[in-house]
């Protein structure tokens, strides 16, 4: 299967000259800290000393879950098509983000159990109305998850196709957390209270119900193998979030991953075709008590820890204006023979 294929090559020969022409830039070596690594890191994804980042293509993948029926979050079901069309309309914190970064922006929807307009932002790609409640069958058939993976792999083709820099991908779909919760536990063979968290702000006295939800799902569905985890504990939305991935590191887009359900996504991603990693980059660590695990088994470092846990990519668009000052920085400072200072002794 296509999902199957090697990732991109990085060109370690640029990334090598990048990282020695920070050296001649007029500052301390290493003063700039985890900025100078993205934007040497630019540099290998592109194959260019000074690399660009001014095209940033957002896709938020939306799905309802069956799972929702059990009680597991504070909201009602019907949100996550109210909010599939805020996020069309442009009302949402994502799409002013998406404006402010003047990104390509695009809602795709894989699957709402309440119906959604037709809009000119919106992706109609409905496989199902939602999935089936995970902790009583499996969330998906196998034709739906390879449908679901088939979506996130057509975004990230449209974003290679407006020559993006980057590909952020969102998430949007009531009971979402419990999913996420439910893949990570189950890959990292957890038990799932170590996981959960409020998601959309659920009681913390429910926090032990939405658990023991997950628990009745991993008791149900045992198997450890990714794509057996994704058909049977997984969303629509989450799923297409994993094609994506790795259709983006197949192409050579780099991506930002944003909190703790994208990072469930690329931990499946990873697990699926561990070649993708080095594509991959890290925007913050979420507020919800799972995601730390997560990071740690991807090996991944954050570049922000800023307390947010609103999912639909918001915090991976907070930190590009951070990677666009790094590689701004990059590009521009004058270097020590240019600029007349004198070099470290």
């Amino acid at each position: 299967m296509w999902f199957n294929n090697n990732a991109a090559s990085i060109d370690q020969s640029v990334l090598q000259q990048a990282e020695s022409y920070q050296l001649t830039l007029t500052k301390p070596p290493g003063s700039l800290g985890k900025l100078e690594d993205i934007a040497t890191s630019f540099s290998g994804f592109q194959g260019q000393i000074k690399p660009k980042l001014d095209n940033i293509f957002i896709s938020i993948f939306a799905g309802d879950h069956g799972v929702a029926n059990k009680g597991v979050s504070a909201f009602p079901q019907a949100v996550t098509a109210e909010m599939v069309k805020n996020f069309a309309a442009g009302g949402a914190a994502i799409s002013v983000m998406a404006r402010q970064l003047n990104a390509n922006f695009e809602v795709v929807n894989t699957g709402t159990a309440f119906e959604v307009p037709a809009h000119e932002n919106i992706v109609d790609v409905q496989i199902a109305p939602g999935t089936q409640d995970f902790s009583e069958q499996s969330a998906m058939t196998e034709a739906q998850l390879i449908q679901a993976l088939a979506n996130g792999q057509k975004a990230a083709l449209r974003a290679k196709e407006s020559n993006a820099h980057v590909f952020i991908g969102g998430e949007m779909g009531i009971g979402n957390t419990t999913s996420a919760s439910a893949i990570a536990a189950a890959y990292l063979g957890l038990p799932a209270i170590k996981l959960v968290g409020p998601g959309t702000g659920l009681d913390e006295q429910k926090l032990p119900f939405k658990a023991a939800v997950i628990e009745q799902g991993l008791a149900l569905h045992a198997s450890r193998d990714p794509l057996h985890i994704l058909q049977n504990l997984g969303g629509f939305e989450i799923v297409g979030l994993v094609g994506a991935y790795i259709q983006c590191a197949q192409q050579g887009t780099p991506v930002l991953v944003d909190g703790f359900i994208s990072s469930a996504a690329a931990l499946m991603a990873v697990a699926i075709n561990a070649s993708i990693r080095p594509w991959l980059m890290f925007s913050h660590e979420s507020a919800e008590p799972g995601h730390q695990l997560i990071l740690s088994k991807l090996d991944a470092a954050p570049l922000l820890n800023i307390g947010m846990r609103l999912g639909e990519g918001s915090g991976a668009a907070v930190a590009i204006s951070l990677m666009q000052n790094a590689v701004l920085m990059h590009n521009q400072m004058a270097t020590f023979e240019a600029a007349g200072v004198s070099e470290k002794d």
